[in-house]
């Protein structure tokens, strides 16, 4: 079930929706079939600012979002609860009345510049606490407008940095604003192995390539290990309670031999570059003959091997095996004498507690209504970390 808590683009309170029943729950920052349904069912011009609440009553959802109108409603509407649009610090800017409109004029003054305006109405694809996304249609296809928070904002910096590569290619950027090109081809959640492989190469090249580039290195946030061990305190302090004894000596220890880990990964021969940061098969869109890696917000300046947690948790035993396997393969032979797969024993507790401290950090900069998001990810990780501790306590 989902409902609307309207306002005007100058942030008058209207008043909310009739509950309406969905034909299939929502992704909850999916936001196309929201205004789809809105437009359907009261001729609603929509703009979906954020997820408000998601209850779940008699076994059933209860979704309700803040939403931006630019006309008049014609559906009878009852009082907002209380609290749905009071201010709150932390919000993003596409998240407050006004502020998808604020950026879809920038998108659209810098597509006119290029000489492609836009053509039709922009479409609202995504609205939630770390981005949002329209396309933008024009005379040669369409473009992509992404808003993300402070905390990534250096992605239009990489991707700029990144021009040559197998990344989106970008047309325009301002802070926490980009503007891309339209890539070719299908999203690839669900790849099979030989796909999942050339990911892995794609990567590969690109950090093989930038290893050596200054200007790249200089706006990514750092993620080598010096780095994680004051996040890894932080998170651990936060979720103690949470974890069973053996658990947090686990990751006590992990964190306190931080530094001697990382002078045996030194010793590996694989230097510190580009680390994507949330790199899986979602994250990569394209077509039999090319691959395009996306959404490098998360990126930063580490160890190349800690992309490997996240791209491996969903694939099953054999695959991720195999996926490892030509990934140390890959290095192996990119840096000659390096040992790749001692290197990957030593990082891969570091890689699943970097993904706590990563949550964590999500956690403190988002508003408090949307860190449902995320509630169970720094635990959850913490916990891998343990069991990754605790399965390579015998490496050399």
């Amino acid at each position: 079930m989902v409902s609307f808590s309207l306002c005007t683009r100058a942030g008058r309170l209207l008043g909310t929706t009739p509950e309406m029943r969905m034909p299939r729950a929502p992704g909850w920052n999916d936001t196309r079939p929201l205004v789809a349904l809105a437009r359907r069912e009261w001729a609603l011009d929509a703009v979906v600012l954020r997820l408000i609440d998601a209850a779940k009553r008699d076994g059933i959802r209860h979704l309700r979002y803040a939403v931006e109108i630019s006309r008049p409603p014609t559906v009878a509407l009852v009082p907002s609860p209380a609290g749905d649009f009071a201010d709150e610090p932390l919000r993003q800017a596409w998240a407050r009345p006004g502020g998808p409109a604020r950026q879809l004029e920038w998108a659209a003054r810098e597509l006119a510049a290029r000489g492609t305006p836009m053509t039709g109405d922009p479409e609202q694809v995504r609205s939630w606490n770390l981005s949002s996304l329209w396309r933008l249609p024009h005379r040669d296809g369409a473009a992509w407008l992404k808003a993300v928070p402070s905390f990534f904002a250096h992605e239009g910096a990489v991707i700029e940095r990144l021009h040559g590569y197998d990344v989106p290619r970008l047309i325009s950027r301002s802070e926490g604003v980009c503007l891309l090109d339209d890539i070719p081809g299908d999203d690839l959640h669900r790849a099979p192995l030989g796909t999942a492989l050339r990911m892995v190469d794609t990567l590969v090249d690109i950090q093989r390539g930038t290893v050596a580039d200054a200007a790249l290195r200089s706006v990514l946030p750092d993620w080598r290990l010096s780095a994680i061990a004051e996040g890894a305190i932080r998170v651990l302090e936060r979720w103690a309670a949470e974890l069973s004894s053996g658990e947090r000596a686990a990751v006590a220890g992990l964190v306190d031999g931080l530094d001697e880990r990382a002078g045996r990964l030194q010793d590996c021969g694989l230097p510190d570059g580009l680390v994507h940061g949330d790199f899986h098969p979602g994250n990569v869109r394209g077509t039999s003959g090319r691959l395009t890696l996306l959404d490098w917000g998360d990126s930063g300046l580490g160890h190349p091997l800690l992309d490997v947690a996240a791209f491996t948790e969903r694939m099953s035993a054999a695959d991720a095996d195999a996926v490892v396997a030509h990934w140390t393969r890959a290095w192996r032979a990119a840096v000659p004498g390096s040992d790749p797969q001692r290197a990957l024993t030593l990082i891969e507790p570091v890689a699943a507690l970097r993904q706590a401290v990563v949550y964590q950090q999500i956690l403190d900069r988002i508003e408090p209504a949307e860190r449902r998001y995320f509630t169970d990810d720094p635990v959850l990780w913490l916990r891998r970390t343990a069991l990754a501790v605790e399965r390579h306590a015998a490496a050399p």
